[in-house]
Order: C-alpha cells, then structure tokens, then sequence
C-alpha cells in the first residue's frame, strides 16, 4: 500500500465526509475515489460505507489502525523541488486581427467576384 493512499484514508475517516476530506487534502474529489476504491482492491473488502451516513466498516477499522501507525513511522515527506526557470522563447503572435472600419471591407475576409 502507498503511504499517499493511507493518508487520504485516514483523513477519509476522520471527516467521514468525501467532499470535506477532499478539500482538506487538496485534492479533487474523484481521486480521493479512485485512491480508495485501489484501497479496497487490495484489501479485498469494503473499508468505508458510501451511502450517507458514511462509516467505517470493521475491515475499515482495521485498516485505520495499521494507516496511522505506517504514517507515524514514516519519515517526513521530501520537500518538493522548484522547476528551474526559463524555457523555450515563444514566438510572437502579433497585435491579433486588424480593428474593423465602418464601411470598409473586413480585413479578413475576401471579398466576393462575380
């Protein structure tokens, strides 16, 4: 099991609230799904009851347990590293379209032969 996955699990279980875990964490709603639906895979049973109230199933408790002593033995996150700066030089695109006079053909647009 990923330590990211027991995180957000525990954090699940805390607020037992999808939407609020979810905002809590950062983190789109679908992926706190999709990391616990990867958790009930490998455990192989239900861990939280989706349907309102939410709760902890008995396989849930157990994993909340074993969650919070993974987390609390594991070394602290490696702070992220800043992308260096710079990059590619963009071209330039211009002022964009010509302003349209009243009364004049539209720049554009070609006008039609007969």
């Amino acid at each position: 099991m990923k330590l990211e996955h027991l995180r957000r699990f525990a954090a699940l279980a805390e607020e037992l609230h999808f939407p609020r875990a979810a905002e809590q964490l950062g983190i789109p709603l679908s992926s706190l799904y999709t990391t616990i639906d990867k958790l009930e895979e490998e455990v192989g049973q239900s861990v939280i009851s989706r349907t309102p109230p939410t709760q902890l199933t008995p396989a849930g408790r157990l994993l909340l347990d074993e969650a919070r002593h993974r987390i609390a033995d594991a070394p602290p996150p490696a702070p992220k590293q800043k992308a260096p700066g710079g990059g590619k030089a963009k071209a330039s695109k211009g002022k964009g379209r010509a302003p349209i006079v009243k009364g004049q053909p539209k720049p554009y647009k070609k006008r039609q032969g007969r």
